[in-house]
């Protein structure tokens, strides 16, 4: 297993949730609630399977070192730092949300899933934004 693989893979789960969450939401406004908690649950295991891609690559691979200087740097670190930060908060809200949602506490639902769905796609896009500056932008040679 390269190095670069489990990142790519991981990127791609990020982008692949951020687009369920927007479909999921869209699907409510819509009141199509079925569709709502299909994408909903579906972006919950592929988060699921996206924190064990994630950890095996850490665990293996150790963490990969920014590459960049000045203010390149400067706007990496804000990313990653607002990234983790929230990746951080997003685990207990997403678990309190979809078990709300289940139950159907909708009124409940509704109050937290107003925090968590702006929170879960940014994590989901600034995740594939690190993807992107790590891997994709790193210089040839480096």
């Amino acid at each position: 297993m390269s190095p670069t693989t489990l990142p790519a893979l991981n990127a791609l789960l990020n982008l692949s949730a951020a687009i369920l969450l927007i479909m999921g939401h869209r699907m409510i406004k819509k009141g199509r609630i079925d569709l709502h908690r299909t994408c909903m649950i579906w972006t919950f295991v592929i988060s699921c399977v996206f924190l064990a891609s994630y950890l095996t690559y850490h665990t293996v691979f150790g963490s990969q070192p920014f590459w960049g200087t000045g203010w390149l740097r400067t706007v990496y670190l804000v990313i990653l730092g607002t990234h983790s930060v929230s990746a951080a908060a997003i685990v207990p809200l997403v678990i309190i949300t979809l078990r709300r949602g289940l139950k159907r506490d909708d009124e409940r639902h509704r109050k937290i899933a107003k925090w968590t769905y702006p929170l879960w796609v940014y994590v989901s896009i600034t995740g594939v934004m690190i993807y992107v500056i790590l891997y994709q932008l790193r210089p040839a040679g480096m």
